[in-house]
């Protein structure tokens, strides 16, 4: 959770070197949609977390919210503030939908027709994890770290870490790890 300038300058250097980008431009900024999704969100977060008490911050937090949420519909999504650690990459827009409560690890790649929600519980993801699109995550489970989740899988059990897992429901598929199978940028995690 971003709960300081610093933390906050950290989140948006990890979500834009998880898009494979050094630095922001204005071409960066207004053409990729869902990354101006992110780096809004992530401002929003750090008024809200740090800056709220203060009225004329509170006064941008409010417009900011208005604005993110104006685009999040327009987008398909649905996530909300503090759920995502950094290095977030949403990689294209389409429905993603996110409950308040679940808890989100660092470098997590989300593709669309994604849902983490609530059953019984909500989940809490691990770092490193991977989402492929249409995936189904629910229920008061636990996704270890460096997991890669299946197109289309339903998880609705615990996962530990160091896997790959798809299928409905959700079965553990290889021993290999996210990072193994190289569904991030190149040059993102050093060994």
């Amino acid at each position: 959770m971003i709960t300081d300038k610093a933390t906050y300058k950290y989140y948006v250097q990890q979500d834009l070197k998880a898009h494979q980008l050094e630095q922001i431009s204005f071409y960066n900024y207004w053409w990729m949609d869902c990354l101006r999704f992110q780096l809004r969100l992530r401002k929003v977060e750090y008024l809200y977390n740090v800056k709220r008490k203060n009225p004329f911050c509170w006064l941008y937090w409010f417009f900011l919210e208005f604005l993110n949420h104006r685009l999040a519909t327009r987008l398909g999504f649905s996530i909300p503030k503090n759920v995502f650690g950094p290095g977030l990459c949403i990689v294209h827009y389409g429905t993603i939908v996110v409950n308040p409560a679940a808890k989100i690890g660092a470098n997590c790649r989300i593709h669309p027709s994604t849902s983490i929600g609530d059953y019984n519980g909500v989940p809490e993801i691990g770092n490193n994890v991977y989402i492929g699109p249409g995936a189904k995550i629910y229920g008061n489970i636990v996704v270890g770290n460096n997991v890669a989740i299946g197109a289309n899988a339903v998880v609705n059990k615990s996962v530990p870490d160091n896997v790959i897992v798809g299928g409905i429901p959700a079965k553990i598929l290889s021993q290999k790890t996210s990072i193994e199978i190289g569904v991030y940028p190149s040059g993102l995690f050093t060994k």
